[in-house]
């Protein structure tokens, strides 16, 4: 049975888990070959789990995304090994909770180095094989950046983060304009979750109710899905199928656009 994504080769950033391995394991049962890429050593326990996941239909790569080296690496194995890119997630983040007056220069560039930079790192270093790849494909290659509902508007004590993903939304619109201008065949578009059941949803929620701003980290998820129209937080899977649909042939028409996957969030 023909998949949507067969022959397709896919690097996803942030990949070990989270919306990152959603993205994995949604983008290889559609048939793309996976590059995984993560922070964690190859040999760590994560990663043996997060490939035990995908049942051997991925391909590990240690990726630092603040690091234009680590790219080069990353690339040039994805090149030497399938000579071909067609899909790159842009998905590695970080949160950085804090009250602006708080901050640190130091926690608020961190921020802005995983979010944003390490998209455009991305884009930048997949740039040419991306395009020789998009020439052989329907609809062209694609990248989608994953932004967040917090691109568009706020939360207490998350104004790097809120900063970083109104970067990538953006962003991510420039990289669609100036490659239709320059009829570059990539598309590039933004996905943007609202609150998601992830580790980093949680270990954000932890630092907040450590300052005091909750009892517990449940009583912040209640309150969110109060917040939200369908009265829940969203499941990984939900977000790593419209990423799915963003880089298939079934979007070809698609770039620079924004994908919000919210519950409703935003319609408030």
């Amino acid at each position: 049975m023909t998949k949507k994504l067969d022959g397709c080769v896919a690097l996803v950033t942030g990949g070990v888990r989270g919306i990152g391995l959603g993205a994995v394991r949604a983008l290889a049962a559609q048939g793309a070959k996976v590059w995984m890429t993560d922070l964690a050593e190859v040999e760590s326990d994560a990663v043996a789990s997060a490939l035990a996941e995908v049942d051997g239909t991925a391909q590990y790569q240690r990726l630092d995304v603040t690091d234009e080296a680590s790219w080069a690496d990353a690339i040039a194995r994805v090149q030497a090994e399938d000579d071909r890119l067609d899909i790159l997630v842009n998905n590695a983040g970080i949160d950085g909770t804090g009250r602006i007056q708080d901050m640190t220069l130091d926690l608020w560039r961190k921020v802005q180095a995983v979010n944003t930079d390490g998209a455009f790192l991305g884009v930048k270093t997949a740039f040419e094989l991306m395009n020789r790849s998009g020439k052989l494909r329907e609809g062209g290659a694609a990248i989608v950046n994953v932004s967040s509902v917090m691109g568009f508007v706020a939360f207490p004590e998350s104004a790097a983060y809120c900063a970083s993903k109104g970067a990538i939304r953006t962003f991510t619109k420039a990289c669609a304009v100036e490659f239709a201008a320059y009829d570059v065949p990539i598309r590039a578009n933004s996905v943007h979750p609202g609150f998601v059941q992830t580790p980093l949803v949680d270990e954000g929620f932890e630092r907040l109710v450590a300052r005091g701003m909750a009892k517990s980290v449940q009583t912040l998820k209640d309150q969110i899905a109060d917040m939200t129209p369908v009265k829940r937080l969203a499941h990984i899977d939900e977000i790593a199928k419209a990423i799915v649909f963003l880089v298939s042939e079934d979007a070809s028409y698609m770039t620079g656009s924004e994908m919000v996957v919210d519950g409703g969030y935003l319609a408030r």
